[in-house]
């Protein structure tokens, strides 16, 4: 995967919490996932991308940060439903914004839930996957990005 496009996200992340939390996420070092590692947080969201690139992105948090998140959004009485919504709309808003930097032919699915702490979390086959550690009013979250150029489609 491109450096480029680990900016890309990067970007809609810190974009994602300027405007919806008034402050700044802080952004860890990418890293790449190493098998069986643990990183999935209380809910989860992933979406499939389809096009010119192939692979999936996940946004991972833990119920604390949506609870704190919530509110932000009008939402003053944060439950797990609350949460699980807040993490698709965040996996979708940061998926756009990068569609919006790599163009129509960069498809997104609507992004699929996961609550509980998944054991693993399963990427796109034959993908690398890099982790972004988030950190924004110091709670912690994860983009996980698992995608390559589909040959063809440039």
């Amino acid at each position: 995967m491109e450096e480029a496009i680990l900016k890309i996200f990067a970007q809609s992340v810190t974009r994602y919490f300027a405007t919806v939390a008034n402050g700044q996420a802080v952004l860890g070092t990418p890293y790449l996932s190493v098998d069986n590692e643990s990183v999935a947080f209380d809910f989860s969201a992933v979406i499939g991308i389809t096009g010119s690139h192939r692979g999936n992105i996940y946004y991972t948090a833990p119920r604390e940060k949506l609870h704190a998140l919530l509110p932000l959004i009008g939402e003053a009485a944060p439950d797990d439903r609350l949460c699980a919504e807040l993490v698709g709309e965040i996996t979708n808003t940061i998926s756009g914004n990068a569609r919006e930097q790599l163009g129509a032919g960069f498809m997104i699915s609507t992004p699929f839930i996961l609550e509980g702490k998944p054991l693993s979390v399963h990427t796109a086959r034959d993908t690398t996957c890099y982790i972004i550690p988030v950190s924004w009013n110091r709670h912690s979250s994860r983009v996980l990005v698992s995608l390559q150029q589909n040959p063809g489609n440039p």
